[in-house]
């Protein structure tokens, strides 16, 4: 079935106009290296399984640096274990514009999360190769280590990762120390992988949307506006365990019903504000977990989402006063103990610009959102200019072997990338 998007992208790769404007990216190539890419780790019921550092994760990446290197790009590995291709530039005196994301999944990951960004980036060294044409900038691929336990990789690269051992809690529950050693890095010298302020001009990275957002407004391209910042916290509620036969109902100090109105009013928190702020409950252990027992404690997990800081603190104070009321009421005690505090990281102004204007000269639909997943770009924003482009995920699926975004949505996003690319090496 032809699709609009479809012939849009028809009527782009026809026009072969002899203009650098007119670079585009080989769509069959591209497909060719993502099914190759999710035969790595392939499992029967058809998602894909690369955990960082595992036998599938070091195999992807072998096979990557071998495709680095056949399109011209200089390969090394840091100390972090980030796997690097470069292109020099035609002016050796300016700093690099990267692109990268993740080859790692969780342990039943899609073929699309991580993956494409890789690849996207793989695609425009090629097509760089391939037409004879440089950037004025070098060009950096970076395949980022284990982003879906750890994220050492852009921590390292930022300058933010942890100097102790213990405090990396890697899938495979070997130390990480051990982990870098097997893909190439070095943790003895893991404060040699941040990079200089000087020696990037710019980060973009192409990422499947991994919600529905896209795919219900009807549009090609996302231009993310930055990745949102997240307040996580664990709920204790305390009250009184008891027989579930002898106690009357008005006497009861029944901590499970109250953390039932502490999840419902979590879930009010983001109904009723005025932004679009997300907050979710998503663990709950019950004590003594009897069904003949009035259940005496409660522990639950709330993580608060957005990607304004503002909007996050009213957040945390609003769950603190409903917090309190649902105690008294109830007649149990309530303890907020916060976990982590991650900062949000707006996308910049200039590198949005650009991945909007690559967008329309390629007549693709688009519109702006936030990323309320974590992702490589969130560290790599701390320190120097970033954006992110979402191309949609059908159903908003992913982490599943139900994960899809079309070969034609796949080259779309990879142009854009390209585009966006060329106009900031005009620009900066």
């Amino acid at each position: 079935m032809t699709t609009l998007l479809s012939r849009r992208l028809q009527a782009v790769v026809g026009d072969r106009v002899a203009t650098k404007a007119a670079l585009r990216p080989d769509r069959e190539r591209l497909v060719s290296t993502l099914n190759w890419m999710a035969s790595i780790g392939l499992c029967p019921d058809g998602s894909v399984c690369r955990r960082g550092f595992s036998p599938e994760d070091r195999q992807g990446r072998d096979q990557l640096s071998a495709w680095m290197s056949d399109a011209g790009m200089q390969v090394r590995i840091d100390a972090a274990g980030n796997l690097i291709g470069r292109l020099d530039g035609s002016d050796s005196s300016l700093p690099a514009l990267v692109t990268g994301s993740h080859l790692d999944t969780v342990p039943t990951g899609g073929r699309f999360d991580g993956v494409l960004g890789v690849l996207a980036g793989l695609e425009v060294a090629r097509t760089l190769q391939a037409s004879g044409e440089r950037l004025r900038h070098p060009f950096e691929l970076v395949v980022f280590a284990d982003e879906e336990s750890t994220m050492v990789g852009c921590k390292a690269m930022v300058g933010t990762a942890s100097p102790d051992p213990d405090a990396y809690a890697t899938s495979n529950g070997e130390s990480i120390e051990r982990n870098l050693e097997r893909i190439g890095g070095h943790w003895p010298l893991l404060a040699s992988a941040r990079r200089s302020e000087a020696s990037i001009a710019a980060f973009l990275e192409l990422h499947v949307e991994q919600g529905g957002i896209l795919e219900a407004r009807g549009d090609s391209i996302g231009v993310v506006e930055g990745i949102v910042g997240q307040r996580r916290f664990s709920i204790v509620v305390e009250g009184q365990a008891n027989h579930a036969g002898t106690t009357p109902m008005e006497h009861r100090q029944d901590a499970l019903v109250t953390a039932s109105e502490v999840v419902l009013a979590v879930e009010a928190l983001a109904l009723q504000h005025a932004k679009e702020p997300v907050a979710t409950v998503g663990r709950l252990e019950v004590w003594p977990n009897a069904a003949n027992v009035v259940p005496g404690s409660v522990k639950l997990t709330v993580d608060l989402r957005d990607l304004d800081p503002a909007v996050l603190q009213q957040l945390v104070e609003s769950l603190m006063v409903a917090l309190e009321s649902i105690g008294l009421k109830r007649g149990c005690s309530i303890r907020l103990d916060p976990q982590f505090d991650v900062a949000p990281t707006p996308s910049d102004a200039k590198v949005m610009k650009a991945i909007s204007s690559a967008a329309s000269a390629l007549g693709l639909s688009q519109s702006r959102l936030p990323s309320r997943a974590s992702h490589d770009a969130q560290e790599m924003g701390r320190r120097w200019p970033m954006g992110m482009i979402f191309v949609p995920s059908k159903g908003g699926l992913s982490h599943s072997a139900a994960e899809f975004t079309s070969d034609d949505e796949c080259w779309a996003g990879t142009a854009v990338l390209l585009g966006a690319l060329q106009r900031l090496d005009q620009q900066l």
